[in-house]
């Protein structure tokens, strides 16, 4: 039994309900606007990150570059669009396609995976069009829109975005950035003083022409990757220099046997998952170590993430290993959001063989070249964005529809709001001169507007964590004080205006409780 056969959730009443109050917070508080072009009727697959979305999706790629950075990988752009001879090179013009099928009498067009899979995940496992026919004819399996025939026809639909560079030279758009990343490979060996190991990453725009884009911007036409690549001698793989570093940690795994058995993942530590076989190299344990601890490191809960193998017959016939990170989300259910894959050799070979240049690096001990092999974290921004908007919005039906978006501190949009108790001039005064200090070194909003419930309510919507209010105490009493209010426990403390600064970027960051201010 393959992973395909497994039961794949179905979406609920609650579950679709919940979607969509999720997607009118998202509209309405200006996280993402969408399918854009609005005033157009909108072109499914494309989104808008709104204000407070955009400010998110910074955050995550922030948290991103930090992990990486720490892990020494370092962040180059490549280029969005390439010629055709790359994308020959790299197999995508040849295989990049979904199955589709069409309608016999409206002739409305359907991907196969998202026809059947729903309500017939067995359909997954189907390799040649005519098994997916005769399914399909079994079942009786009609027409979405119509309730008829299907064509007894099955047509590949190219996710390829065609374009030109100048008059006539065909181009693509880049289907993902690690093509992309690969092809300044000799560069790469020169920056990096011929080391055999070093890794690189990139975060960009990637583009797919996707036949039917749905769940929001977890599938869309024009996305956000961030990918890692590790470049490392075939030799090194189990005599990894960082593997004690994380041969301890425990990582919640699922391997394709728990799967078979329908059985729950289970905490492993790495030497044991190891040993067990669940990896094949030091290396890799480590890569995919760091690609769990990226989306801890964005704020996923723990509970919510697990670590799921590809079976053996599911693996792209180049890869040695390839483990998905899996989120649960209150939308979908589980999403993947992260591919890690032992590439080998199988890209630097093609586009040394295409191009007509030896891809190779020089090993200075031995005197040999050798072809490195690529270890890859492949995942995008715009599923974990997703993802954390999906888990910390909480909608209140008892308290009159009260929304709250209790992201985690480090990860809010706008961390403060400066609020004058009352819209008296000495308190907007200095309620101003409070916003002009902290601004230098915080995203903060001010607003005088309305009633100060209402407007602690408006802060907890859009995940501020902080309130500063400035009321009469701050003006009259010594030492200055201001008051700062908790967005999760809606509690308020005195501090010094002095000690603000610093006990402010200690919350923020997670260095302090908000229950350990006096």
């Amino acid at each position: 039994m393959s992973k395909d056969k497994k039961v794949k959730e179905k979406p609920t009443d609650s579950k679709k309900e919940f979607l969509q109050d999720l997607t009118s917070f998202m509209q309405v508080k200006g996280f993402v606007w969408g399918p854009s072009p609005e005033i157009y009727g909108g072109s499914a697959g494309f989104y808008t990150y709104a204000p407070l979305g955009k400010l998110l999706k910074n955050r995550v790629e922030e948290i991103i570059r930090k992990t990486l950075h720490t892990q020494e990988f370092f962040e180059v752009e490549c280029p969005i669009v390439m010629e055709r001879k790359v994308w020959e090179a790299s197999g995508h013009l040849s295989g990049f396609t979904d199955a589709m099928i069409t309608c016999s009498k409206c002739n409305a067009t359907f991907r196969l995976d998202h026809l059947l899979e729903e309500k017939y995940p067995e359909s997954k496992n189907f390799k040649k069009p005519e098994q997916y026919l005769t399914f399909i004819k079994e079942k009786d399996i009609k027409c979405p829109n119509c309730q008829s025939d299907f064509k007894p026809e099955i047509k590949k639909h190219d996710l390829m975005m065609k374009t030109k560079i100048g008059i006539d030279q065909e181009a693509y758009n880049r289907p993902e950035t690690a093509t992309t990343t690969y092809l300044p490979f000799l560069r790469f060996t020169d920056f990096f003083r011929k080391k055999p190991i070093f890794g690189v990453f990139q975060i960009g725009k990637a583009f797919r022409n996707e036949l039917s884009p749905r769940q929001h911007i977890v599938r869309m036409r024009e996305f956000t990757q961030a990918e890692a690549q590790l470049f490392i001698k075939k030799e090194l793989k189990n005599e990894f220099p960082k593997y004690k570093t994380i041969e301890n940690d425990v990582l919640p795994l699922w391997d394709y046997k728990k799967q078979e058995k329908n059985q729950k993942p289970e905490n492993n530590k790495i030497k044991d998952a190891l040993v067990k076989g669940f990896f094949k190299s030091q290396a890799y344990a480590w890569t995919i170590t760091i690609a769990y601890k990226l989306f801890i490191n964005m704020g996923i809960p723990a509970d919510k993430i697990r670590l799921r193998q590809h079976f053996p017959d599911e693996k792209a016939f180049y890869a040695d290993d390839a483990w998905d990170v899996e989120i649960k989300t209150k939308s979908f259910g589980w999403i993947e959001v992260c591919g890690v894959h032992d590439r080998t050799d199988y890209d630097l070979k093609q586009h040394s063989k295409h191009s007509k240049i030896e891809l190779e690096a020089f090993d200075e001990a031995t005197g040999k070249k050798y072809v490195p092999h690529v270890l890859e974290i492949a995942f995008g921004t715009d599923r974990p964005v997703f993802a954390l908007l999906d888990c910390f919005y909480d909608k209140k039906e008892k308290e009159q529809g009260k929304t709250t978006f209790k992201i985690p501190y480090h990860l809010s949009p706008i961390p403060l709001a400066i609020f004058p108790l009352l819209k008296k001039p000495e308190l907007i005064d200095k309620a101003c001169e409070i916003y002009n200090k902290l601004s230098k070194g915080f995203l903060c909003v001010y607003d005088e507007s309305g009633a100060i419930g209402r407007r602690y309510l408006r802060a907890a919507e859009t995940g501020t964590a902080f309130c500063i209010t400035i009321d009469f105490d701050t003006l009259e009493k010594k030492p200055e004080t201001i008051t700062i209010r908790d967005r999760d426990t809606e509690k308020q403390v005195r501090v010094k205006t002095s000690e603000l600064k610093e006990t402010l970027r200690a919350l923020i960051g997670g260095e302090k409780k908000f229950s350990e201010l006096k």
